[in-house]
């Protein structure tokens, strides 16, 4: 909601930064469609593929992620939330059995956030060249 907010501004499409409604029915719209065709697999994934997670796993693993995302908040890091419960759960795991973590899928996870951490650094630089060459600002 706040990228589409942020192109807005300079578009003229808003005067101030607010989130307008159909943004927020938009998005949220988005997220369950998203959920709907695809998420599933990784709710069972990060739910059983780690550590397979019963109810008092599950307690404590957001009771942990929260506190993690809330600090994270609070001092303006920028946090996955994705990646925060992934290790909340990998983590409660290793505390209680360590045999029963799914080390695999746990270097799997970790290695897919090493390659899309830098991958879209560069996208996003390669974005900015385009669009600054595009419109003739040249590159800064």
């Amino acid at each position: 909601m706040g990228i589409i907010t942020m192109a807005l501004l300079p578009g003229g499409f808003n005067d101030e930064f607010h989130v307008q409604l159909w943004v927020i029915l938009s998005c949220a719209a988005m997220i369950t469609l998203g959920t709907i065709s695809g998420g599933w697999r990784i709710v069972r994934t990060v739910g059983f593929g780690i550590y397979k997670v019963r109810p008092l796993h599950a307690v404590d693993a957001q009771l942990t992620s929260g506190a993690v995302i809330f600090a994270a908040s609070v001092v303006g890091a920028p946090v996955s939330t994705t990646h925060v419960v992934s290790s909340s759960i990998m983590g409660i795991g290793a505390s209680e059995r360590p045999k029963a973590v799914r080390w695999n899928t746990a270097k799997e996870i970790v290695s897919t956030w090493v390659v899309t951490i830098p991958g879209s650094a560069l996208l996003a630089v390669f974005t900015y060249l385009v669009v600054h060459v595009a419109t003739g600002a040249g590159v800064a």
